[in-house]
């Protein structure tokens, strides 16, 4: 099995191969960048499925088995504190079928989303807030704000595996 990541996130690659070499006897995982073509900090639930969807179909070729798009994104969400949650939806593309599968969800802090709102990009401000550089590309803010339950591996690990489902389970998703 041959798959591709569409972005050179080390997280979001760590969590593929991790996810893919428990359902597969071999994989080979490689990283590119490719363009989302949403913005780089998608906001609401069709730009951000759209961002791992441009993500996946961006990066595959046919010399890969499946090509893999992750996107971090907000999704506006009553009776919440800030109003958001970030979810990371997966996207799984094998040059005729998507599916999709996103993570458990979690919010930022007030200043967070105050931020954002005035054209910062989440991890910019975590970055401050934690004064770790790069933080989205480590353990992640979920790992931060959860102290230490939970790390972006695992948490990126959770929507690859959801988009897997039906690849998992062929018969009960596509008729032949």
């Amino acid at each position: 099995m041959k798959v591709v990541v569409g972005s050179k996130n080390p997280v979001k690659m760590k969590a593929t191969g991790n996810v893919l070499k428990q359902i597969y006897s071999e994989v080979e995982v490689q990283a590119k960048n490719a363009d989302s073509e949403v913005p780089n900090q998608p906001i609401g639930l069709e730009t951000t499925i759209n961002g791992a969807i441009n993500r996946a179909k961006n990066v595959y070729t046919q010399e890969f088995d499946l090509s893999v798009g992750i996107e971090s994104g907000l999704l506006e969400t009553p009776h919440s504190i800030t109003g958001y949650l970030d979810l990371q939806w997966c996207a799984i593309y094998d040059g005729d079928k998507t599916t999709l599968g996103v993570s458990a969800g979690f919010e930022y802090p007030p200043l967070v989303i105050k931020n954002v709102m005035k054209g910062m990009e989440v991890g910019d401000v975590m970055d401050r807030v934690t004064g770790i550089d790069r933080l989205g590309e480590k353990k992640g803010a979920v790992s931060h704000l959860s102290k230490g339950l939970l790390d972006r591996t695992s948490n990126t690990e959770q929507c690859v595996l959801m988009a897997m489902i039906p690849r998992m389970n062929q018969k009960l998703y596509f008729k032949k």
